[in-house]
């Protein structure tokens, strides 16, 4: 039988290198736009994810803008399937962001060397179009299909 995550459970979850996948409400009558994204998150702190790498324009930026919240999804997609959802409010847009805050992005998923070299290449002149997003976590959805479940 599925359980909900304890409070401790999803966030140890999600502070684990997942691809997020961030959705946020369209424009238009155009529907949500859902994207996977590389994100930091450390248990009882904020969600953290960047927009418009090597100076592209990116879509969600002007979204997440708008809206001002976003939902955001990891999972575990092998068995014992696993989950968590959060709802989140942005609480700050840094289009000048500090090389620590985009390596604490990218030392997640990429060796040592690359995450550092892109973090500097994405800090070193600011594009405006290189975004860093700043979440509140505001409500959890989480579920865990394993045997203690």
């Amino acid at each position: 039988m599925p359980r909900t995550l304890t409070p401790t459970e999803r966030e140890e979850f999600l502070a684990q290198p997942h691809i997020g996948v961030l959705s946020v409400a369209g424009d238009g009558d155009r529907p949500p736009l859902t994207v996977p994204v590389w994100y930091a998150y450390q248990p009882g702190g904020n969600l953290t994810f960047f927009t418009g790498t090597q100076g592209a324009n990116a879509r969600k930026t002007r979204l997440l803008e708008r809206a001002g919240r976003l939902s955001f999804c990891v999972q575990r997609p092998e068995i014992p399937y696993k989950y968590v959802t959060v709802e989140a409010s942005v609480i700050k847009v840094d289009r000048a962001p500090a090389f620590d805050e985009v390596f604490a992005v990218t030392s997640r998923y990429l060796p040592e060397d690359a995450a550092r070299g892109f973090a500097e290449a994405e800090t070193a002149a600011p594009s405006g179009t290189f975004v860093l997003f700043t979440a509140r976590p505001d409500r959890w959805l989480s579920t865990d299909f394993g045997e203690d479940g």
